[in-house]
């Protein structure tokens, strides 16, 4: 089993890390980690190098993977991680793709009814574009 969690550092995202280390100690298999980081505007990249929107990307996706690391290793799973750039839904459906993950894991903000449609949904989202099974921890 290869068990894909789109994570940000939140409490959500940690509870679903903890559901997909229950998943593989039942069933063994890889852990994959992922954080997808917002697209910065273009009139961004006319005052700061690409260097350093780079950088930034970076050191914001390793903040968001730091709890979901630590909560991976405390467990004795080595999770891979990594970091995109892009629309959540979309980058995570094409990196379960990539990975050959057979599930997707995640938590939601359990946003209802006028909220959820109002917010929009990362969830709804990544729901949208996969075609690898979804699972949402609440």
């Amino acid at each position: 089993m290869t068990i894909l969690v789109p994570v940000d550092g939140s409490e959500n995202s940690d509870r679903a890390v903890r559901h997909a280390l229950g998943l593989l100690k039942a069933e063994g298999g890889t852990l994959h980690l992922l954080n997808v980081q917002a697209p910065l505007g273009g009139g961004v990249t006319t005052f700061v190098s690409k260097a350093d929107v780079e950088n930034y990307h970076r050191e914001e996706g390793e903040k968001a993977l730091a709890s979901g690391l630590k909560i991976a290793a405390e467990a004795g799973v080595k999770a891979e991680k990594h970091i995109s750039v892009g629309r959540p839904g979309a980058v995570v459906a094409k990196f379960a793709k990539t990975t050959g993950a057979t599930m997707i894991v995640m938590g939601t903000r359990g946003h209802t009814g006028i909220a959820g449609v109002i917010l929009g949904s990362v969830a709804q989202d990544v729901i949208a574009h996969a075609e690898t099974p979804v699972c949402l921890v609440k």
